[in-house]
């Protein structure tokens, strides 16, 4: 039995399905068991377990033959950083007491660097936390497509597209995170143990430009990219509900990217088939319903 923490999300929904998919038997991990009609619908057995509480991890983890880890992060917290740093502490102790001998664990493209690249930090602190644990592997995923959700009210409103990617011609790694998903189902059925690290993304590389064009066809109208200047970011994710503390980890990353340290560490890429068109054609429906 394969075990899938947050299974109630795009990545985890999308390993789950794909394991039932190819009859594997999955435990799906939720903390609200009226999210998780769906999963049990497909044939997962659900258990009810928050990651914070390490006793229920504990216990939803033992017996499994994979596990996939995905610590999530709440941007509505008052200290997003600190409630995610307890939670890798409750997830390392879980897995150090029922040590599955196949874990998969979710990270973030710059994972390698140990300071200076914002929301990135806490998966370097999820990979140095988890190291140790035997049949361990880090799948670091790109930025996610769905991500640009944040930024379709006002570019649906204006026909502005404001990109915190700078400049941008600049080509960057992105993903879907149902792809994700599907390749972290793979690296855990797999026959062989997955290397240690590896890295997610798309069909191509993407430009703040590419999303603008793409975003205008299920717009029905030109949409324009413009780079938001540097001084107007904060202003910009406050606007969109973050809060102090999480803007500063969103700055930090989007400095990052553009200073080209948000890349692959050598390792293998995985990539997924979803194209980015798919995606915000998706959300733009979403919207409008």
């Amino acid at each position: 039995m394969f075990t899938i923490i947050g299974a109630t999300g795009r990545i985890g929904g999308a390993a789950a399905r794909e394991l039932r998919r190819r009859g594997r038997a999955v435990r799906a991990v939720v903390r609200d068991p009226g999210k998780a009609g769906a999963l049990a619908e497909s044939g997962c057995d659900i258990a009810v377990a928050d990651i914070a509480d390490t006793a229920a991890l504990t216990a939803a983890l033992r017996g499994a033959e994979g596990v996939l880890a995905v610590v999530p992060l709440n941007p509505s917290r008052g200290d997003a950083a600190a409630e995610t740093r307890s939670l890798i502490g409750s997830l390392g102790r879980a897995l150090e007491a029922a040590r599955p001998p196949r874990t998969v664990a979710i990270s973030d493209y710059g994972a390698q660097h140990a300071a200076g690249t914002g929301i990135t930090v806490l998966f370097h602190e999820l990979e140095q936390r988890l190291g140790g644990l035997p049949g361990i592997a880090f799948l670091r995923s790109a930025e996610h497509m769905e991500n640009w959700a944040r930024s379709l009210r006002p570019a649906i409103a204006t026909g502005v597209l404001a990109s915190l990617h700078h400049p941008l011609d600049k080509r960057f790694p992105t993903v879907s995170a149902p792809d994700v998903g599907l390749i972290a189902a793979d690296l855990l059925a797999a026959a062989e143990a997955p290397p240690r690290i590896l890295h997610a993304e798309g069909p191509q590389r993407i430009t703040a430009i590419d999303v603008a064009a793409a975003l205008a066809g299920p717009l029905g109208r030109p949409v324009q990219a413009v780079a938001l200047p540097r001084g107007q970011w904060d202003q910009a994710l406050a606007a969109g509900g973050l809060n102090e503390g999480y803007v500063r980890l969103i700055t930090d990353l989007y400095d990052a990217h553009n200073a080209g340290r948000i890349e692959v560490e050598g390792g293998e890429v995985r990539h997924g088939t979803t194209p980015l068109a798919e995606v915000l054609a998706a959300l733009v429906r979403q919207s409008a319903g």
